[in-house]
């Protein structure tokens, strides 16, 4: 009987501590997994930027406009008469970029619904630039006494590309990019692992 008693004891003894150690194993398996996840998510966002430029929308464009300017030269017979009136035929092309701040995203991930929240900037128009090596000037009427100055010439592409880039945030350019940045964030982050991704653009 006594020998059953101490073959018991130390049976007892080590199923104890194993079970303890499992207990403690298992835990430390949960609480890794949690953090590696949120681990991932940091590591997610670094890359992020690298893929910022994947999403920007770029549209290019070219136009032609008619610019003229006159100098009133009073005559006697032909009172504000436009003698040195002069018309430039100005050809110009360009590109109109959009997008948002990938280092300004936010992800959140919910260990109990397993689901990860992505707050992203809104879009916004990144550049609007004439080529200006590309740009062509033609004269289509002046004369010796008419006078064109350059700042004239850029005045009228800088307005008419302005108008432009309204034109196209009116016709929805900024919710396009906005679309293209929400497939490149889904998809990027489905690639690691998250399956349940919704995106949110503040």
């Amino acid at each position: 009987m006594k020998k059953l008693k101490k073959m018991i004891v130390p049976i007892l003894s080590i199923w104890f501590v194993l079970t303890v150690g499992f207990l403690i194993l298992n835990k430390t398996e949960i609480i890794g997994i949690q953090t590696n996840k949120s681990s991932e998510t940091a590591l997610t966002q670094e890359k992020l930027v690298e893929l910022s430029e994947l999403a920007t929308l770029k549209y290019e464009y070219s136009n032609v406009i008619i610019s003229r300017t006159d100098r009133t030269i009073p005559v006697p017979v032909f009172p504000d008469f436009n003698f040195a009136e002069a018309i430039k035929l100005i050809e110009y092309s360009g590109y109109l970029k959009a997008g948002t701040d990938f280092s300004k995203v936010k992800p959140s991930y919910d260990e109990v619904s397993k689901r990860l929240l992505v707050k992203v900037p809104k879009s916004y128009i990144l550049d609007n630039v004439v080529e200006t090596e590309k740009t062509k000037v033609e004269d289509v009427k002046g004369n010796i006494f008419s006078d064109y100055p350059t700042q004239t010439i850029i005045d009228e592409i800088n307005a008419h590309k302005k108008q432009l880039e309204e034109e196209k945030i009116n016709n929805g350019f900024l919710e396009e990019a906005d679309k293209r940045a929400e497939l490149l964030l889904i998809s990027h982050y489905s690639s690691n692992g998250y399956d349940d991704v919704i995106i949110e653009f503040y």
